[in-house]
């Protein structure tokens, strides 16, 4: 027999089981309706508890600090999950009880509704699952830290998006660890750092953490750290209570894991990364510092010396800038106003804080005289136009304030007496500040030099005055700042007599002035009066600027009578007047006396008296006959008769020799007779340091012999015949290094229609030379020759050379027999120079190639010019740029 298994269960176990199973599935169909029911109660439960959850999170999650736990979040998410299969369902309820029959306990479909009920009551279930889940203790925690905080940005600035790309590009440049940012006060650097945080995931990836911190004037390294500290998450008031120290050790363990920029709003001074606790940034951590600040000397102790500029806008930008600010309806209300508009925002310069409160100054004014009256009040006196008191001038003040110098402020404010956008020449405005005693006088000619160009540093890096592009001997002043410095002078408007500056505004006459005696300070250069009259009583006057008003014929006798304490006096440039009165020896606090390009014969005889005179110009005076009794000013220290009919002669020598206080003299000269003399007046020679030899034909030998001159910075050779320039040599030894004592201040040296020389080897001995020029002079063969180079003994010359000009030298075969080293060189040009057929460069001769520019005006010498090896050819070839006739320089000396 087979065997069998056998299971037995009790027949009512078997019968209770299959009857329960039966009533749940009819359930499923029979209660459908109760179902339905019960579960729109549960999701109305539901529904209210998410409520109750989303409402405590939103609450607790809007200040930012603290962010919703996943648990809760999982929650709100199944929720959602089962509305939305909620809805789906109650869409089918009406047929699905309609489908139903025999009071409920039947069905039409009986497998559809059996699916149907299934599902109400397995939703129910889920729901009233959900329902007891949402409970909880918390709903939110404390947030790590966020990758990036928004912070509320003003209205874009036109123009600065390719600034913002320009930033970024230098933030992902692998070494570049600190970007710094610089500009004049409203110039827009504070809306550029909120783009660059609120922009920085989109335009540069890659970092974990963004940190604004707006420093402000003071460095306090509490509150900065602070500030870090709340972006960290350091909220509790434990942690404010800390030590700056301990502080410091929390910040730095938290950012050490981090790749982080840091953005530093508005400083002043120095921040110490290591005493907030801030890593310092290098190339292996891959962190940054973006810094804005108003001063160029804080990007350099930050530890960025090149930082970037942010300029005032161009034109085209700042009349965008300026309609957005007005509106389009009030520049349609008038055919005149938008002329009148363009002349308002020119007045601003570029400068966005401006253009953006004159603007909105401007924006309801809808009648063509208020647009008249803004163009007027800004062109007088623009601190009393609304807006400039209190919203433009204090920002850029504070610039001003914190030089912290008095002197320096004083020298910044003595550049608002010039007209607007008026270039200024450094040493002359230093000769200015040495007169009014803003430098020490005491010190001796080359120290007093030293500090006022230390001073011009100071106000160039705090952008309060702007160095010229081309011409680095120049400055100017922003005319926005121009209007702060002015309203400076007169004690923030209270006292507008103090300081009196009407230059280039076109006046006749001198203005009337309520009070004389208070005036310290006037302006009233480039306009167009012709007569100077009446005695005014100024006592407090110290600077008097009268140049260029080229309609000035008279100045009557009694005008200089009550000016004791003027000591700064300008008639420069005014090209028809005769004479000076004799009162004129009156101002006997007189330091400072200008009568260049003036029409006067002689000085007159009172001029003897000003025993104070320490600078005197009379460059350009193409009438002036004679400058007898000079030696009596005794206290003379700079003397400057350039291009004047009337040079150094051999009396004017002599005379010279006996001003035992003279430091300085530029001078013509046109006699290679005087050039001899000079050997016999080394004083005199120790004082030359600018020098025009026009004019000096062949005499005796054919030979000029100069001394050497120690000081000499400039020498204009033009129309001179002589055929070899010597070195006296007795005053140097030519077995020495050729730059002891000899022209080892010579910088720059121009030699025009000189056809005799054929060489200048002379050169040799000025080491410091940075500018050459040798135009129209056809016998010149060679700059250095060989042959006499090597009978001396002499170092390599043009170490400093930055510009050589060559032009019309038709004889012209080399300028050096061999390559040399130009570390400095920026550029060559060479015009009408057909014989010149090598360049003294090499493959080694110039480090930074990339910024040579090679200027040449005929195709056919570029052609013909030979190199060492093609290596060289190729290495130069893109410096070499084509500047046809129409960029030919016309040179006036």
């Amino acid at each position: 027999m087979g065997g069998c298994c056998s299971v037995s269960l009790p027949c009512d176990q078997v019968v209770n089981q299959v009857s329960q199973w039966l009533s749940l599935r009819v359930d499923y169909i029979h209660k459908l309706a109760g179902n339905l029911a019960s579960l729109e109660k549960a999701m109305v439960l539901l529904k209210a508890k998410q409520n109750d959850v989303e409402g405590r999170v939103d609450r607790e999650e809007f200040t930012g600090s603290r962010k919703r736990l996943s648990q809760v979040q999982v929650w709100l998410t199944n929720v959602l999950t089962v509305e939305k299969k909620f809805s789906d369902l109650l869409r089918t309820r009406e047929i699905g009880l309609e489908r139903l029959c025999l009071f409920g306990y039947c069905s039409k479909n009986v497998k559809i509704s059996y699916v149907y009920g299934k599902s109400v009551v397995l939703m129910l279930r889920e729901i009233e699952s959900l329902i007891s889940q949402g409970e909880f203790d918390t709903v939110t925690a404390a947030t790590s830290i966020a990758e990036i905080q928004e912070v509320p940005i003003q209205p874009p600035i036109v123009g600065q998006e390719t600034m913002l790309e320009r930033v970024c590009n230098r933030l992902m440049e692998d070494g570049v660890n600190v970007v710094g940012l610089y500009g004049m006060g409203g110039v827009g650097k504070t809306t550029l750092l909120t783009q660059i945080n609120n922009k920085l995931p989109e335009k540069c990836s890659g970092f974990g953490i963004v940190i604004w911190v707006g420093v402000s004037r003071t460095a306090e390294i509490h509150r900065i750290q602070g500030e870090i500290g709340k972006r960290l998450g350091f909220v509790a008031e434990e942690w404010d209570n800390k030590h700056e120290d301990q502080r410091a050790l929390d910040i730095h363990k938290v950012l050490r894991r981090q790749k982080f920029v840091l953005l530093l709003d508005d400083i002043w001074e120095k921040v110490d990364l290591k005493a907030l606790g801030v890593p310092y940034p290098n190339r292996q951590n891959g962190c940054k510092v973006v810094l804005a600040t108003r001063s160029r000397d804080v990007c350099g102790r930050m530890g960025d010396d090149d930082p970037m500029e942010v300029s005032c806008l161009d034109p085209h930008e700042a009349w965008e800038l300026f309609q957005m600010r007005v509106g389009k309806n009030t520049l349609k209300c008038h055919p005149d106003i938008p002329e009148l508009a363009r002349k308002v925002a020119g007045k601003c310069r570029g400068l966005p804080l401006a253009l953006s409160v004159i603007g909105e100054t401007m924006a309801c004014k809808r009648m063509v005289q208020e647009w008249r009256n803004a163009v007027d009040v800004l062109s007088s006196y623009a601190a009393e136009f609304s807006g400039m008191e209190d919203q433009v001038l204090p920002v850029l003040k504070y610039s001003y304030d914190n030089i912290n110098k008095e002197h320096v402020q004083s020298c910044f404010l003595y550049c608002s007496l010039f007209p607007e956008d008026y270039r200024m020449e450094k040493e002359r405005l230093i000769d200015y500040w040495i007169c009014e005693g803003f430098i020490d006088e005491n010190e001796s000619r080359e120290r007093e030099l030293r500090q006022g160009y230390e001073i011009i540093g100071i106000l160039v890096r705090a952008c309060l005055l702007l160095e010229e592009a081309i011409n680095k001997e120049q400055v100017k002043m922003h005319d926005v700042v121009r209007e702060m410095a002015l309203w400076i002078a007169s004690d923030l408007g209270e006292h507008k007599e103090q300081c009196i500056v009407q230059a280039g505004v076109g006046l006749r006459e001198v203005p009337k002035v309520k009070n004389w005696s208070s005036v310290r300070k006037m302006s009233l250069m480039e306009n167009e009066i012709e007569t100077i009259s009446g005695s005014p009583e100024c006592p407090e006057l110290t600077t008097l600027f009268l140049q260029k008003n080229d309609s000035l014929l008279y100045i009557s006798d009694e005008f200089f009578r009550c000016m004791p304490m003027l000591v700064v006096l300008d008639l420069s440039g005014n090209s028809r007047l005769r004479e000076l009165p004799e009162e004129i020896s009156k101002l006997v606090s007189l330091r400072y006396l200008d009568l260049s390009w003036t029409y006067m014969k002689r000085l007159p005889v009172g001029l003897q008296e000003l025993k104070k005179l320490r600078y005197l110009r009379l460059d350009y005076m193409k009438r002036l006959k004679s400058i007898s009794g000079i030696s009596s000013l005794s206290s003379l220290r700079k003397l400057q008769l350039l291009q004047s009919k009337m040079s150094l002669d051999m009396s004017l020598v002599e005379e010279l020799q006996l001003l035992e206080h003279l430091e300085v003299v530029n001078t013509s000269i046109k006699s290679s007779l005087v050039g001899e003399k000079l050997v016999n007046a080394p004083r005199l020679v120790q004082c030359l340091q600018i020098v025009v030899l026009r004019g000096l034909q062949e005499e005796s030998s054919g030979v000029l012999t100069l001394p050497a001159m120690d000081n000499l910075r400039k020498v204009i050779l033009r129309k001179c015949g002589m055929w070899e320039i010597k070195i006296e040599r007795t005053t140097l030894s030519w077995n020495r290094s050729p730059t002891a004592r000899c022209f080892s201040n010579l910088s720059t040296v121009h030699i025009s229609s000189c056809n005799g020389l054929k060489d200048l080897t002379w050169l040799l001995f000025a080491p410091n030379l940075t500018s050459l020029e040798v135009l129209d002079s056809g016998l010149v063969e060679g700059i250095i020759s060989q042959e006499k180079a090597m009978t001396m003994s002499f170092t390599i010359p043009f170490q400093k050379l930055e510009s050589l000009r060559l032009h019309n030298l038709a004889m012209l075969r080399n300028i050096y027999w061999e390559p040399l080293p130009f570390p400095c060189l920026k550029t060559i040009h060479v015009t009408q120079c057909p014989e010149l057929r090598k360049l003294p460069l090499d493959s080694k001769s110039v480090m930074r190639v990339e910024e040579l520019v090679i200027k040449y005006q005929e195709e056919e010498w570029y052609e013909r010019v030979e190199w060492d090896d093609e290596g060289t050819r190729l290495r130069f070839l893109p410096s070499f740029k084509f500047f046809g006739p129409e960029w030919q320089v016309m040179y006036v000396r």
